[in-house]
């Protein structure tokens, strides 16, 4: 990361804290205020916050800042432990399910009815939605989350404080999804908050790759890894 950029100015402390609270406001939105609405609805709240969200950095950075920064190559070694930390949860994932599979059958009923509504409820459209998600959306997460929101947090404060704020801030919107599936209060609302803390654990492990690699592939492909096993176990769950 380059330190010679200019440090951080009122302006920029306001677009961090607004960049660390925005994808949580676009999930609970798309998500939770329209769960069960016209499916035309969901998908176009969820486009267009999404839109919002990923053109945030650029916008900001390159145009605002007029900072022209780019995350470099990355070096064998990071990409082989990302994918290598990416692989070891992923199997850790299948096992959870495969050991107690019985504890994702009440989660099962609401993920069916969540993609039924928002119309990805077949095979194909599902399977579609996964490549997208785990192919392409893990890209755009990464940049928004370690390249801006953390790449930006590591110029004002210490680094371990960064990468804290920042995995925390990116755990916070898969809670109102966990919650969803999994519930705040039952026999499995525990799950809900586990996750969530390993969703932390794992954008702290993202940051720090990051940020001793400068490269966003590592933590990409490690992030690939993770959600393509997150919709196998939910493929598993609602299609078969």
């Amino acid at each position: 990361m380059d330190s010679a950029r200019r440090p951080l100015t009122p302006a920029d402390w306001a677009v961090i804290v607004i960049a660390l609270m925005l994808p949580t406001v676009i999930t609970w939105v798309y998500f939770i205020l329209l769960n069960g609405a016209d499916k035309s609805l969901q998908q176009g709240a969820y486009a267009i916050g999404k839109t919002i969200q990923f053109a945030l950095p650029i916008a900001w950075v390159w145009l605002v800042r007029g900072e022209r920064q780019w995350p470099r190559l990355p070096t064998g070694w990071s990409v082989a432990v990302g994918i290598g930390f990416g692989l070891i949860v992923g199997t850790a994932m299948q096992a959870i399910y495969y050991a107690a599979p019985q504890v994702f059958d009440a989660p099962a009923f609401e993920v069916r009815k969540k993609v039924e509504s928002f119309g990805i409820g077949s095979p194909a459209a599902f399977i579609l939605f996964a490549v997208f998600v785990s192919a392409i959306h893990s890209l755009l997460e990464e940049y928004y989350w370690r390249w801006f929101v953390f790449g930006q947090l590591a110029r004002g404060c210490r680094p371990p404080i960064a990468i804290t704020v920042s995995s925390v801030a990116f755990a916070a919107h898969h809670v109102l999804v966990l919650g969803l599936y999994f519930g705040y209060a039952g026999p499995t609302w525990p799950l809900t908050w586990l996750f969530a803390a390993a969703v932390a654990i794992g954008g702290a492990f993202w940051a720090w790759l990051y940020r001793t690699s400068d490269s966003l592939a590592a933590a990409w492909l490690s992030h690939v890894c993770i959600d393509a096993a997150i919709f196998a176990i939910g493929y598993k769950m609602i299609m078969i």
